[in-house]
């Protein structure tokens, strides 16, 4: 089944009511990140390569609950790293679920059979299996053979213990409409209840800097997609079910133009709260007051900061087009009915001209992550000698 309806509804209540309070800047979305260390080193990620001070590092359950509470998103996504790893994750997701927040787990699956029976099903929790393609696509992309076998297991399993399961995939340079196509049907053959699907960003750490997608090759990557995707379910094939809005995917096509909100979807992680956005990391607050405060949420994004010009990613342009949804439902209507448009022009592109050059400065941060890290180690030894 699709978003369940009270997870819908829960979001629509939200959304009212911070548009009858006047904010501007709510987050939809929490992507609450309890650690980096994962159990793969994917040629994509920038999370896994910091030093082994910051590896080491884990929220706390009282602080993910307060980073919960601080923020109030109705939705909690958890990625990593490899949440999994983290000894306390199933009381972190129990404390979440009490809260009534619709909580989203995000995992590689190499652990999910050893630790599923530490987890109870609930219409509030759902697994998201990370899954970059067919076995082919996805043991490249995670750099590790039998990972695609072992990830198919853990959805069937999941789904046998009664779980909500979704599989997230990130597309890259290379990825063809074919081979994307055969691999949604495939998912939605073994069960999964939807898919959330996002082309891939150029980390400023990520060891491979080479197979991102420009935004020219994401939308006509998509077309070809969904161009397929009308074929399949004409030919009887099971119809694709994604876990976002139309209009983003619509996005994603090429047809419409959409400036991102990265605000909707805030970052929480082991330095703070990030800013602006999760896969761009450009200073790091204590509090979420601050982090929508102090941020210069109008420097950043495609036209704006050259780091941006192709970002198309769902943390950043989902809320747009949530927001657009909300203020304008007959067009939501519109596509519903006509499907996306895979054919003829695009929509306009936002210009690149007067976009600001890139500051490099993420190395900074983590120089002085771990220098608080060894500080606040060296007092507690000091602590320590003189208790």
């Amino acid at each position: 089944m699709p978003v369940p309806l009270r997870q819908q509804a829960d979001v629509a209540s939200y959304i009212i009511k911070q548009k009858l309070k006047g904010n501007k800047y709510y987050p939809l979305v929490l992507m609450l990140e309890p650690l980096f260390r994962c159990n793969l080193a994917c040629a994509g990620c920038g999370k896994i390569d910091y030093p082994d001070a910051i590896l080491n590092q884990r929220l706390t359950v009282q602080q993910c609950v307060e980073a919960v509470e601080e923020c109030g998103a109705p939705i909690v996504a958890i990625p990593g790293g490899e949440p999994l790893l983290h000894k306390d994750m199933p009381q972190i997701v129990a404390e979440l679920i009490k809260r009534k927040k619709w909580v989203t787990l995000c995992t590689n699956a190499l652990l999910l059979e050893k630790r599923i029976d530490q987890f109870t099903p609930s219409e509030y929790f759902n697994w998201s299996i990370h899954l970059d393609g067919l076995k082919e696509e996805h043991d490249k992309s995670v750099c590790q053979d039998g990972v695609y076998e072992k990830a198919v297991a853990a959805i069937k399993l999941a789904k046998q213990k009664g779980f909500r399961v979704n599989i997230n995939a990130t597309l890259f340079q290379g990825a063809s409409p074919e081979r994307c196509a055969a691999f949604f049907d495939e998912v939605m053959e073994m069960g999964v209840d939807d898919i959330t699907v996002s082309p891939g960003y150029a980390y400023e750490r990520a060891p491979d800097q080479e197979h991102f997608l420009n935004r020219r090759m994401t939308k006509e990557l998509f077309r070809g997609i969904f161009r397929l995707g009308k074929e399949s379910e004409a030919k009887g094939k099971k119809r694709w079910r994604f876990s976002q809005s139309d209009l983003f995917l619509d996005f994603l096509a090429g047809n419409q133009t959409y400036s991102c909100t990265p605000w909707g979807m805030p970052t929480r992680n082991v330095f703070g709260w990030q800013k602006p956005c999760y896969p761009l990391g450009e200073g790091f607050v204590k509090a979420y007051k601050e982090l929508i405060e102090t941020t210069e949420w109008d420097k950043y994004g495609t036209g704006k900061y050259e780091k941006c010009a192709d970002c198309m990613v769902h943390c950043g342009f989902e809320p747009t087009a949530a927001a657009d949804a909300f203020a304008n439902p007959l067009k939501l209507l519109g596509l519903a009915v006509r499907g996306i448009k895979t054919e003829g022009t695009m929509a306009k592109e936002i210009p690149l001209t007067d976009q600001r050059a890139a500051e490099f400065m993420f190395s900074k941060h983590v120089e002085q992550a771990v220098q608080t890290i060894e500080a606040t180690g060296q007092a507690k030894k000091t602590a320590h000698v003189r208790g």
